[in-house]
């Protein structure tokens, strides 16, 4: 699933390519099942100027000239490109053509994914982003860490859990953990504040290091303009059990946490 990194970098490529376009049709090869309807969706955006496009979370903000916002999630395979035009594709959900010639696509293999629109004011009281915690890039390590220091549940369970800090998935909380060598089992009542502010220090160096990197492309992944990203290459844990660690040569192991696979090294991320 395209974490915090992939869709801050689909959003940094749109708003510099589509921000001041006007959506001129609208196609719709076929919604998944958790979009807004078509009936509903269509007239809500047709003819309306995309203002600016942002990220909350994981989700991708479409913000539109009367107030409302298009909202996009991409869960597991979801890809939002904009590019010259083209016949729909297998995997197309919903196309929209722009008045300047050019095509924003909404495509999504496995239909996990979605887009809604928002009336001016619904974004506010939408419950997933009221849910959803603070974001990494813009809190202090130092605030962050009191989100997790004394809470009874394994550090990595916490990192992902969005309601605690907003847009970490797997990859990143593996990554971020084992800068700071802190083992994906840990509770937080183990983890001192000390060594929690160093969890989300390296955790937003991590995130900015990634997003420099275009994001990470694992399978399905690929920026605004349909290029993929290499931070998957600056790998130390995500992925990589088995292998030997980058910092000590110890072989990686990976246990399951909040039901998801935690690769670590056993010898720089000791269990407390």
């Amino acid at each position: 699933m395209p974490e915090l990194p992939e869709v801050e970098v689909i959003a940094r490529g749109l708003d510099a390519s589509v921000t001041g376009r006007t959506i001129e049709s609208v196609e719709v090869p076929g919604l998944t099942r958790l979009s807004e309807p078509e009936e509903t969706l269509v007239p809500k955006v047709l003819g309306r100027t995309i203002t600016r496009v942002w990220r909350r979370a994981k989700v991708l903000l479409m913000g539109l000239d009367n107030g409302s916002t298009l909202a996009f999630h991409l869960k597991m395979t979801g890809r939002v490109v904009h590019g010259p035009r083209r016949a729909a594709e297998k995997h197309d959900r919903i196309l929209f053509r722009l008045d300047d010639g050019s095509l924003l696509s909404f495509a999504d293999m496995r239909k996990f994914g979605y887009v809604r629109c928002f009336a001016a004011g619904e974004l506010d009281c939408w419950d997933f982003l009221c849910k959803a915690g603070p974001e990494p890039l813009e809190t202090s390590a130092e605030v962050l860490a009191e989100r997790v220091t004394g809470r009874n549940c394994a550090i990595k369970a916490l990192l992902l859990n969005q309601s605690v800090v907003a847009g970490v998935g797997n990859i990143y909380a593996d990554e971020s953990l084992f800068r700071a060598g802190i083992n994906p089992e840990t509770r937080g009542s183990k983890v001192g504040r000390k060594q929690a502010v160093t969890l989300f220090t390296e955790l937003q160096a991590v995130l900015e290091q990634a997003i420099a990197e275009n994001g990470s492309s694992i399978s399905d992944y690929v920026n605004s303009h349909g290029d993929a990203g290499a931070f998957q290459n600056s790998f130390n844990v995500y992925g990589r059990k088995g292998q030997a660690c980058r910092r000590c040569g110890e072989t990686l192991r990976a246990v399951t946490v909040a039901g998801r696979t935690s690769t670590f090294c056993p010898k720089c991320q000791r269990r407390r």
